[in-house]
C-alpha cells in the first residue's frame, strides 16, 4: 500500500460504534455462515486490518475450520498447526510482526492465493467457561507502522469473549437440529420396518424428493427440509394391526379403509410441533396420497390444493416402491415405471413434477443404485 492510503488507528468513539454495530447484528443471526462472516468483518475492522479469520475447532475431528473468510472457501487444518493451532492449543494471544519471520507460520495459502501476509494477530475465543472455542486471526495492520497493538490484542479479546456466546448459542442450535434429523430419521424408520420396509427406502425417498425439490427451483434450504421430513411419511402405519400391514394378499375394503387411515394418524402424531421440520413432516405424512386428479385420500384434495411437499414426495414415493422388490411384488423394469408415470402424468401426479422426474431420471437413478438395499 502505497503512502498516503495508510489507514489510521480507529478513535475510541469509532472503535465502539463498530462494536455496537456489529453486537446488534451479531446478537440476532442464527445462521453459522453469516454469524462467522460477521464476525470475521467485525475483527478486520475493529483492527484496522486487510482480513480476518475466524477458526472454529471441531472436536470430533480435532481440526481447526473456517468458513469463507473474504473469498475462500471452507479450509480445514489440524488443531496445533500454524499460528492459529498455537494459538488454540496455548489460548493466549500473539502478534507477529512479520509472518515469514517466524518458524510457526505455514505459507501454504499465501502460495496458493499469492497473498503476502505480514503483521499477525491471534486471539483465542473463549466462552463463560473458559473453554476456547477457536480463535480470531487477524492479517495485516493497515496502519502506516504495519503493526497490531496491545490495544489491538484487549480489543478483539473483549470482543470475541462478546460474540463467543452468540457462537455458543448458534453452534448448540445447530447441533440440535443434527439431533432432531436424527431422530426423525429413526422414527420413519421404525414406521418402514413394521411394514416390512427397510431404512433403504426412507433414504431413497428422502433423497428423490429432495432432487426434485432442488430441480424445481426450490432453495437448497427448502429442498433440505423437504428431505428431513419426508422420512416421517408413513409414521401413521405405527397404528396399523400388523396383520393388516403385512398380509401378502389383497386387502378387503375395511381393511384398506384402515390402511388409507394412516394418513390422518400421521398427522395428527406430529401437527402441534413448533419445529418448522416436523411441520413439513405433518403435511407430508397427511398429504402424500392425495391425486392431482381429486381420487386421492384422506381429503380427495385435487391439484395445487395440495401441498407441494406431498406432492413432491407421491412422486418419489412411488417410484421407489415400483421400483425396488416389496413382499407382495417383484421390482418393475424402468421401462413400464416411466410408461405408468407418463400415464399418472396430471391424474395421480403434478403434471410439472413428472417433467422434472424425466428430465433428470439419471440423478434418479444414481440414488437408487446408491441406496440399494
Amino acid at each position: 500500500m502505497s503512502n498516503g492510503h495508510w489507514k489510521k488507528e480507529l478513535e475510541s468513539e469509532e472503535l465502539l460504534k463498530i462494536i455496537f454495530d456489529y453486537a446488534g447484528r451479531i446478537t440476532i443471526e442464527n445462521n453459522l455462515n453469516r454469524l462467522l462472516l460477521l464476525m470475521a468483518d467485525m475483527g478486520r475492522d475493529m483492527a484496522v486490518a486487510d482480513r480476518c479469520i475466524l477458526w472454529i475447532y471441531d472436536e470430533q475431528l480435532d481440526e481447526l475450520w473456517a468458513k469463507e473468510a473474504h473469498g475462500m472457501g471452507e479450509v480445514r487444518v489440524p488443531a496445533e498447526s500454524g499460528l492459529a493451532g498455537y494459538v488454540y492449543q496455548t489460548s493466549e494471544p500473539l502478534v507477529i510482526e512479520d509472518a515469514y519471520q517466524d518458524e510457526r507460520f505455514h505459507a501454504d495459502g499465501d502460495n496458493t492465493t499469492g497473498y503476502r501476509t505480514k503483521s499477525v494477530m491471534v486471539v483465542p475465543l473463549k466462552n463463560k467457561q473458559n473453554q476456547t472455542l477457536g480463535v480470531y486471526q487477524v492479517i495485516n495492520k493497515l496502519t502506516k507502522e504495519g503493526i497490531f497493538t496491545p490495544q489491538d490484542v484487549r480489543n478483539l479479546s473483549l470482543a470475541a469473549s462478546y460474540t463467543a456466546q452468540a457462537l455458543e448459542a448458534v453452534l448448540m442450535n445447530t447441533e440440535m437440529e443434527e439431533a432432531q434429523k436424527e431422530i426423525i430419521f429413526k422414527m420413519g424408520e421404525i414406521g418402514e420396518v413394521r411394514s416390512k420396509e427397510t431404512g433403504a427406502h426412507v433414504k431413497r425417498v428422502a433423497e428423490y424428493a429432495k432432487l426434485l425439490a432442488i430441480k424445481s427451483g426450490f432453495s437448497e434450504e427448502e429442498a433440505d427440509l423437504i428431505k428431513v421430513a419426508s422420512p416421517m411419511h408413513d409414521i401413521g402405519k405405527v397404528a396399523i394391526p400388523d396383520a393388516i400391514l403385512n398380509k401378502p394378499g389383497k386387502l378387503s375394503k375395511e381393511e384398506f379403509l384402515a390402511v388409507q387411515e394412516h394418513a390422518n394418524i400421521g398427522y395428527h402424531l406430529l401437527e402441534n410441533s413448533k419445529r418448522s421440520i416436523l411441520k413439513a413432516a405433518a403435511i407430508i405424512a397427511k398429504e402424500h396420497h392425495e391425486r392431482w386428479d381429486g381420487k386421492g385420500y384422506p381429503e380427495g384434495l385435487s391439484g395445487e390444493k395440495i401441498h407441494i411437499y406431498g406432492r413432491i414426495v407421491a412422486v418419489a414415493d412411488v417410484f421407489d416402491a415400483l421400483a425396488t422388490d416389496r413382499p407382495y411384488k417383484k421390482a418393475w423394469t424402468l421401462e413400464n415405471i416411466l410408461t405408468h408415470f407418463k400415464y399418472e402424468k396430471g391424474k395421480q401426479f403434478d403434471p410439472a413434477l413428472i417433467d422434472v422426474f424425466l428430465e433428470n431420471l439419471n440423478g434418479f437413478l444414481q440414488i437408487k443404485k446408491r441406496y440399494e438395499d
